[in-house]
């Protein structure tokens, strides 16, 4: 009876070890029961993992030396007198060859190198070992990475690094509910909770957890008083804060020296460091017992030694296999209905590899994909904003920026919905609103007189100042070079925000059932030719933008910026009431120096200060003499003689320039934003909506009369297929021996508990 039941726990054991390789390979939602061992470096976690399995394999000592998860799968097996380790490929779990301890060792460090060359340097994927020995418990143990406790300061940033990557690797792991956590504290002091500050964040209570105190050898001669140790031996509930499995921690003690043949080498063999083992477990006995003063109880005894935590996880594995049995069924149903749905697929799909249905399924993605991406230019939810979603910020980087000739951009913040993660219709609005806001409040950039006067020039029939025209020359000049640069950044970050519309509707497609996988030369095919449209439609866009640009550059129409007649009209009468209010305050003061007044000669300084922002209502007087109030004809020869016959630069020429170019500038900006915004949404948007469909169209069914194979790549799919078809079906071979494994095991244990539950009474 004990050797029948010997051996339904050894196939338990076995498919428990199938299933968690099975897990780990295809990523599946469950996990057998295992021990994962969580401590800081140097809390001597490699030497227990060693001491429970009876022999050493890895390296021990201080710094890192696990950076991937070493899962042990270990089976009692008293036939094998030497240790059996078989090292499961990373690339096929199927595949499980044997190695001997110094090959897996130099594989462990041949990985740890690898990692620590990586800016990553750790990785989640566990390296899984299988292993038979007569010393082994069964047990499956998984050897996490050592938490690393970093100093402070930015020197130690590198190492500060890796504490957070491995913290969050061993939190990942912590987060499977079947896991026991075995939780390893190099203490004496139960109030420093240094690894189980960890733990706690992911079992506040540690219903799952047991704690383990290492190196119980070098804390018994700390300890000075026996009351000491009489806490540490059973500390008060309150300071572990949960109700550990087990009630109490345990204490072990792992006895230093490696085994080998070297001179460096304490033990021959594992024997002897099996031997080794146990006599330290007598060792710490005695010596408890001397600092007590008494004897030790049994249940204190059942807490001291590596062999006592062996026996302890065993039989709470043991247990957790056989309650979870019932609860593994289930789920390797639902996985094998899932995986041969999966091969269904994949078989219809290779049925349907002929010309006629593969056009259809062309046509039909072709007229899903446009329906999408109407859907995302009109407004929707459907895709999630934090995978596909930009902030203006994100935008900026990726698209480009609305930077002027100064170089400033303006604060991202100024802009409404900023902040969002925005894609599609909504993010083309945003990119039009900032467009209009950073070009809305552009002002003219500053003249200098030097400017002025090299704007005047000499006519073709007379040498005379034409102001009028200096002031065109000046604005369409500054226009130019301003409103250029932000036509070809419009462009740019509207077709950045476009472009990004494939991506967006391709995963709508595969959410929604509708995507062509395996039919990634087809699907590149698409997204060029939709890209070539965008591209092509943008450039067309921008050039009419640039045709409007260049004419009201090139020519300047006064009813653009004066609007009318009453605009210029206005404009004079404030001119000539400025200038007589002028020649009153020079009659009114008579004894002001000439030096003084506005158009004398010292006024003629040859000063290239820059002037902006001059309205039209400061316009000073055109006299350029300080004469008692003049008659009209005075006046009008006077002004005559500052604007036409001299090159004297007067405050009142000046000033004339000044306005003038700031009204015509202003003119060429306005129409700038309304043609450049009206274009863009005519000539680029539109087109998405009532050309692309036929373009579309047009190319698809030129690329099927032309070559489908290479349009839809068959020969590749087809071998691609295959070879899914092929890994699938062995896929499924495994869920379905391991779901009649655990239907069997399911059975035995039934079976055994009615007999076991008849026993007593059949006695009586």
């Amino acid at each position: 009876m004990e050797e029948e039941t010997e051996n339904q726990f050894s196939t338990l054991y076995e498919a428990y070890n199938e299933l968690h390789v099975l897990a780990q390979g295809l990523k599946t939602p469950f996990d057998a029961p295992a021990v994962l061992v969580v401590g800081h470096q140097t809390d001597g976690k490699s030497a227990l993992v060693e001491a429970l399995m009876g022999f050493q394999f890895n390296h021990v000592g201080g710094g890192t030396k696990t950076r991937r998860p070493i899962t042990l799968h270990m089976s009692y097996d008293p036939q094998c007198e030497l240790p059996l380790c078989y090292l499961v490929s990373d690339d096929d779990p199927s595949v499980a060859p044997e190695k001997s301890l110094p090959e897996i060792q130099a594989y462990i460090e041949a990985e740890n190198m690898r990692l620590e060359c990586q800016s990553c340097q750790f990785s989640a994927k566990e390296i899984i070992i299988k292993v038979k020995y007569k010393y082994c418990p069964n047990l499956t143990i998984i050897d996490t990475p050592g938490l690393i406790a970093p100093a402070p300061g930015r020197k130690n940033h590198a190492l500060q690094n890796q504490a957070r990557a491995v913290e969050s690797l061993v939190r990942a792991k912590m987060q499977h509910k079947e896991f026991i956590i075995l939780c390893l504290e190099d203490c004496s002091d139960w109030s420093n909770a240094t690894t189980r500050r960890v733990v706690m964040q992911i079992d506040p209570e540690l219903s799952r957890t047991v704690i383990v105190s290492t190196k119980l050898d070098t804390k018994i001669p700390q300890f000075a008083r026996s009351s000491d140790v009489e806490v540490f031996l059973s500390p008060p509930k309150c300071t572990l804060d949960g109700f550990i499995l087990g009630d109490s921690p345990f204490f072990t003690s792992v006895p230093s020296g490696r085994v080998g043949l070297g001179h460096d080498s304490l033990y021959r063999s594992n024997e002897e460091f099996k031997q080794a083992i146990t006599s330290r477990e007598m060792e710490d006995f005695a010596s408890l017992e001397e600092k007590l003063g008494r004897k030790l109880s049994n249940q204190e005894r059942n807490r001291i030694g590596v062999s006592k935590l062996r026996l302890f996880l065993e039989e709470l594995l043991q247990k957790r296999y056989m309650d979870s049995v019932p609860l593994i069924i289930p789920l390797l149903e639902k996985e094998f209905c899932s995986t041969t749905r999966k091969l269904d697929e994949i078989n219809k799909e290779l049925s349907t590899l002929d010309e006629v249905k593969l056009k259809e399924k062309g046509r039909a993605f072709h007229d899903l994909f446009l329906t999408k991406l109407s859907l995302l230019l009109k407004g929707s939810v459907v895709a999630p904003p934090d995978k596909f979603g930009e902030t203006l910020l994100d935008e900026r980087i990726n698209g480009g920026a609305f930077v002027g000739i100064d170089g400033l951009q303006l604060p991202h913040k100024l802009i409404p919905n900023s902040g969002m993660r925005l894609y599609g219709g909504a993010q083309y609005h945003r990119a039009m609103a900032e467009f209009r806001f950073v070009v809305g409040g552009i002002k003219c950039p500053p003249i200098t007189r030097e400017e002025i006067v090299n704007a005047c020039g000499v006519e073709d029939i007379h040498d005379g100042a034409n102001y009028s025209r200096t002031a065109c020359v000046i604005a369409v000049a500054k226009a130019r070079d301003t409103f250029e640069p932000f036509l070809y950044q419009l462009g740019c970050r509207l077709l950045h925000i476009l472009k990004r519309l494939f991506p967006i509707s391709v995963h709508l497609l595969q959410k929604e059932g509708e995507y062509l996988s395996g039919h990634e030369v087809f699907l590149r095919r698409v997204a060029s030719a939709f890209n070539n449209f965008i591209e092509s439609t943008e450039k067309a866009s921008r050039e009419k933008c640039m045709e409007d640009l260049v004419s009201t550059t090139r020519y300047v129409t006064w009813s653009l910026h004066n609007k009318n007649r009453a605009g210029l009209r206005q404009f004079l009468d404030s001119f000539s009431g400025m200038e007589q209010s002028a020649m009153v305050v020079n009659s009114i003061a008579p004894s002001t120096s000439h030096e003084s007044s506005p158009g004398s000669v010292a006024t003629e300084k040859p000063d290239n200060k820059p002037r902006t922002d001059v309205k039209l209502s400061h316009l000073s007087s055109g006299v350029d003499s300080s004469s008692s109030v003049p008659t009209a004809e005075t006046r009008l020869a006077d002004l005559l003689d500052s604007t036409l016959w001299n090159r004297r630069l007067g405050p009142s020429s000046e000033r004339i320039v000044y306005a003038l170019v700031q009204q015509i500038f202003l003119g060429i900006r306005e129409y700038f934003l309304a043609s450049t915004e009206l274009k863009f949404n005519c000539f680029l948007l539109m087109p998405i909506v009532d050309k692309l469909p036929s373009l579309l169209r047009e190319d698809l069914e030129s690329a099927f009369t032309d070559d489908l194979d290479n349009v839809f790549d068959i020969s590749n799919i087809r071998h691609s297929l295959g070879q899914q078809k092929q890994d699938t079906e062995i896929e499924l071979r495994r869920i379905k021996r391991l779901k009649e494994k655990f239907k069997l095991i399911h059975e035995q244990l039934s079976s055994h508990q009615i007999i076991s539950s008849m026993l007593p009474a059949l006695s009586v």
